[in-house]
């Protein structure tokens, strides 16, 4: 994809993302890998509504800016995305927002590892809560890093949420999967409870993958100690 096309499509992920309400104030950052091995990503201290074009900035694997409007500064949220492009070659976009179903279930200190609905099932897996860290530190990044081997998306302990993909639009879709599943499973256990789909056939989901062609990483069948019970 040329670099403006690139451009232009995170800046319509980012107004996306605040049109959903995923985001609020300056919320939020998205990032995206270039074939030069710099990256692209949302400055600090914006709203994702009025990210356009030439606000996007450019840096190198240190997180150093390599080429941005004056006065503006990457995402304070940078190392977590170099991290996951770091130890994931296969990653090329990072997005975190605060989508208020799945942030719900990182400040209630809850899993997403229902196995409820089918299409999340089979694209998505279950959803890890990743301990606390501090914003802008390496906390966060340190936090992730034993998660990103088996898992495209994951819960913010008290933070939000962070997907990732092999271009943005994917990236986007699975955080948008995350959130409708997250709504989805609180208006179930509103009704009475959460009911998972039988072993057997969330083994058949899971196997569907490859004749669907569905890319990313899937962690299998796997439970959480903290997950919803």
């Amino acid at each position: 994809m040329e670099l403006q096309a690139l451009k232009e499509q995170i800046c319509d992920v980012c107004h996306k993302m605040w049109q959903l309400g995923w985001v609020a104030a300056n919320d939020g950052n998205v990032s995206a890998r270039l074939e030069d091995g710099t990256f692209l990503c949302t400055p600090t201290g914006m709203s994702k509504s009025f990210i356009t074009p030439e606000k996007l900035i450019r840096i190198n694997a240190k997180g150093e800016v390599l080429e941005g409007a004056e006065g503006l500064r990457p995402s304070s949220e940078i190392k977590m995305h170099l991290r996951c492009y770091e130890k994931r070659p296969d990653i090329w976009s990072v997005i975190h927002a605060h989508p208020p179903g799945a942030t719900g279930f990182a400040v209630a200190h809850k899993a997403m590892d229902m196995y409820n609905m089918i299409e999340d099932v089979a694209v998505i897996g279950s959803v890890p809560l990743t301990p606390y860290g501090t914003p802008s530190t390496t906390e966060v990044p340190d936090a992730i890093e034993p998660y990103l081997e088996e898992h495209d998306v994951m819960l913010l302990e008290n933070h939000g949420a962070l997907a990732v993909g092999s271009d943005i639009i994917t990236a986007f879709y699975r955080m948008e999967s995350l959130e409708l599943w997250a709504k989805i499973t609180i208006n179930a256990v509103i009704l009475g409870g959460s009911i998972d789909i039988s072993r057997e056939n969330i083994q058949k989901l899971i196997d569907l993958r490859g004749f669907y062609q569905v890319t990313g990483r899937h962690p299998g069948y796997k439970k959480f100690d903290n997950g919803l019970r």
